[in-house]
């Protein structure tokens, strides 16, 4: 995958093949795998080498990979998405009845859920059988239609098409064939395992539909779970683009689990994998508690979930300043509530990442009388105490069973994610921004206030233009504080502008 130019289908086939959040993340790590990250399991000791390629797991169901940084530790490039989807979790296998094979299922998620009534549909997880050496887990997920949620026809409810409220225990249970199927059976076969050394299963419904290109000229696609497989596939082909060639920076992707249950398990953004990786890794490398604060914030993440695209039937439903274009490229989320992680700060510096890049940015917001809803970044930062932006790409149907997003768009997100993890972003040891004068443009260097006589305010020396330009008819110094204000004592130069700051970005 490394320098390869980006391939839809080879998105197509992390879609397809990532019908649960633990198939999700034996895909990724087959990629990983592929492209020589060596696996480092969590309950093993780490021998971790400088410029090193590592990935780890969690749960089967979490995947975090990074590269070792070479020399002493400066910051990080990161970037985070989710390997789940809303579905429906089967809850208790092979359920009494008169006519048909049951089983019951619960949601997982916020889905639409009429659009699972009356679709082929298979079961995909993972099986916890008994074996000679002890429990076992396996993937499975036949390759053919098991059940559908059949719909109630318009004869016995004639309100139907007026709206429907469904009730998820009545109206939206699956079926399996008729009387005599046993569930656990097929799946025990699937697994090569007898039925009764099944001992457990995380097991979910999933489409059968693959992901297809869409439209006249096929600029669109459909499948199901682009939210946020897409994304989660797109930062992992940026991020093994990534040339490594900053010194003392490490890079790291991460795919979490639970995001849409709200991020609150061991997997998901709320819990520690991600803390947990970088306290071993800053330990292999000798780092002290100082050099791990400063490292950290002198890093970026990525918190990257697809957004709402503008719908061609609901317009008003979007925010009318801020229009979603599928095809317009990669978005930038920002939100009053702190729901989404952008700042001022991580906007600038992503935005000129996809300027260098040659990648479309559009803003997304929500419109001001609809609250937003809330991604990985800001669960993820209760944690990881790192500048992040939250970025995603526009799609229309999300969390239905088969969405619908741009191929373009696909591009544009995995081309902006290489420039990302290939471009130097640092904040100066002198805070959260460079002192630079509005004139000359140029970084002040950070400098001891200058000694004054005895009453007189203690002040900065002027900006390096001027103290090198001293023939200048206006002569009169720009002077700021190292924070960005004045000394009360100090008055600014009739007519001056006041010092500004902003980011450094490489």
């Amino acid at each position: 995958m490394k320098n390869a130019v980006f391939s839809i289908e080879e998105l197509f086939r992390f879609l397809d093949a990532g019908v649960s959040a633990f198939h999700s993340t034996a895909a990724a790590a087959a990629i990983l795998e592929a492209e020589g990250y060596v696996n480092c399991p969590e309950s093993a000791a780490w021998e971790l080498a400088p410029g090193g390629k590592y990935y780890t797991t969690r749960n089967g169901s979490a995947v975090l990979a990074w590269r070792m940084p070479k020399g002493e530790l400066t910051g990080w490039h990161a970037a985070a998405s989710h390997s789940d989807s809303p579905t429906w979790r089967i809850k208790q296998f092979d359920t009494e009845d008169k006519v048909f094979a049951r089983a019951e299922v619960e949601g997982y998620g916020g889905m639409i859920m009429p659009s699972w009534l009356d679709r082929p549909l298979t079961v995909a997880g993972r099986l916890l059988v008994r074996t000679e050496n002890g429990i076992e887990s396996r993937l499975v997920c036949p390759d053919r239609a098991l059940a559908c949620i059949p719909n109630l026809c318009i004869h016995f409810s004639r309100d139907l098409n007026n709206g429907m409220k469904y009730n998820p225990q009545v109206d939206l249970q699956p079926i399996f064939g008729g009387k005599g199927g046993n569930l656990k059976e097929v799946l025990a076969a699937e697994a090569g395992v007898k039925a009764e050394d099944i001992l457990d299963a995380d097991l979910v419904l999933a489409t059968r539909e693959k992901a297809v290109r869409m439209g006249l000229n096929g600029e669109y696609f459909m499948s199901g779970r682009i939210d946020d497989l897409e994304c989660a596939y797109t930062t992992l082909w940026g991020f093994l683009q990534g040339r490594g060639e900053e010194e003392g920076r490490g890079d790291i992707w991460v795919m979490f689990d639970n995001e849409e249950v709200g991020s609150s398990s061991r997997q998901g953004a709320q819990g520690t994998l991600m803390a947990d990786v970088l306290a071993r890794i800053e330990e292999s490398l000798g780092v002290s508690r100082e050099q791990s604060i400063r490292a950290r914030t002198n890093s970026l993440v990525l918190s990257a979930d697809n957004g709402h695209a503008t719908h061609p039937n609901h317009p008003e439903k979007s925010d009318p300043a801020n229009p979603v274009v599928m095809g317009g490229g990669v978005l930038l989320k920002y939100n009053a509530r702190q729901t989404y992680t952008t700042s001022g700060f991580t906007g600038a510096a992503f935005t000129a990442i996809c300027k260098k890049a040659g990648v479309p940015v559009q803003v997304f917001a929500n419109r001001a009388d609809v609250p937003g809803g809330s991604t990985l970044g800001n669960l993820l930062g209760h944690q990881i105490l790192m500048p992040m932006v939250d970025i995603g790409l526009g799609q229309l149907a999300m969390h239905s069973a088969m969405e619908t997003a741009s191929c373009a768009d696909a591009e544009y997100m995995a081309k902006a994610v290489a420039e990302y993890y290939n471009t130097p972003i640092f904040q100066p040891r002198t805070g959260s921004g460079s002192w630079a004068c509005e004139r000359c443009r140029r970084a002040v260097r950070p400098q001891p206030q200058r000694a004054a006589p005895s009453g007189q305010p203690r002040v900065q020396p002027s900006c390096m233009a001027e103290r090198q330009e001293p023939g200048r008819a206006d002569r009169s110094p720009h002077r700021g504080s190292g924070r960005g204000a004045l000394p009360p004592q100090v008055r600014r130069p009739a007519g001056r502008r006041p010092w500004v700051a902003g980011p450094f970005l490489g």
